[in-house]
């Protein structure tokens, strides 16, 4: 009896575990599918990636492309990149000659259906100030930046949130059953970069200076919208390095101006900064150009608002 006992109980619990097991399996099955059911959204650049999800939410798969912690400028697809947009249902890109890969990219692609879009498109595109003639080798930067444009356009929060509507649009464009919910994300959104742009006006209106020195030209859109004077070690793009009568340009400039920080960023290498400093007695701070976040910066969830928020406190630190 007692046998027959043992034998009931561990029949039952291989029945229980065997509903459990289906159960789970059958859980999993579901959260696949739901992924898989999900829009297939792909974002070339950070700041891309990270306002499509401010919009997307729940509603749509968010995948960035430029991994990060690799810096922007000179990074180009692989065969990877391709398979990923023949799959997608959207492909986001910040455009003014940030990408310079993306209609080579495009126009390859058997994706007909593949919904496009140019964050930028409608935005005032800034030339460079960087004078190509000032380093002997810019001619592969002037191609590469498409005339010499300064594609930074993010780096003003008013631009930031005209990108972030005409996210939101494509959005309602291709998945009109939730438009109320990317509208509602918009606008929760957009009050914070409207909030983030008042602390920078407020902040920034009366300060002792006005100029700044910084790893290479990326700030020309924060410059113009808050009145200040960027000084580049390097041109627009991050990778060209200053020969010695630009390095003994901006020592210069920094002695004269008493410039006592120099901005440098989280994915290049500060040995130039440093350098200078060496020389000048600068200090050496982050400005964040918001292309990619370092690995520090995934680890304490920060995004495009904190960032951007960590910058204005490091700019009214070197300019008060």
């Amino acid at each position: 009896m007692k046998n027959l006992k043992k034998i009931i109980f561990c029949l039952a619990a291989l029945i229980l575990l065997a509903g459990c097991s289906k159960s789970e399996s059958a859980n999993k099955e579901n959260n696949t599918e739901d992924k898989n059911d999900k829009l297939k959204v792909y974002a070339s650049v950070y700041p891309m990636y990270d306002f499509a999800n401010k919009i997307a939410g729940d509603k749509m798969d968010v995948q960035l492309i430029v991994p990060q912690g690799v810096e922007p400028h000179e990074w180009e697809p692989d065969q990877d990149t391709i398979k990923n947009l023949e799959d997608a249902d959207i492909f986001i890109y910040n455009g003014a000659g940030l990408e310079s890969w993306t209609d080579k990219i495009i126009n390859s692609l058997d994706n007909k259906n593949l919904v496009t879009l140019e964050a930028s498109e409608g935005l005032e595109i800034l030339k460079s100030n960087h004078s190509h003639e000032e380093e002997h080798e810019d001619e592969e930067e002037h191609e590469h930046n498409h005339t010499g444009l300064d594609p930074h356009v993010w780096l003003s929060p008013i631009n930031a949130k005209k990108e972030l509507q005409n996210i939101k649009n494509t959005f309602v464009k291709v998945d009109p059953e939730n438009k109320d919910y990317y509208e509602n994300n918009y606008k929760e959104y957009s009050k914070k970069f409207d909030e983030l742009d008042k602390k920078y006006r407020e902040n920034l209106s009366n300060l002792k200076d006005n100029k700044i020195v910084v790893s290479h030209e990326a700030y020309g859109y924060l410059c113009k919208e808050y009145g200040l004077e960027q000084m580049g070690l390097q041109g627009v793009n991050a990778q060209t390095e200053p020969d010695a009568k630009k390095m003994a340009e901006i020592i210069d400039f920094i002695r004269n101006e008493n410039v006592n920080t120099i901005f440098t960023e989280e994915l290049i290498d500060p040995k130039v900064s440093e350098v200078i400093a060496s020389e000048t007695g600068a200090e050496v701070k982050v400005l964040s150009p918001v292309e990619g976040l370092s690995q520090e910066e995934i680890d304490n969830n920060e995004d495009y608002l904190s960032i951007m928020q960590t910058n204005l406190d490091n700019l009214v630190g070197a300019l008060k």
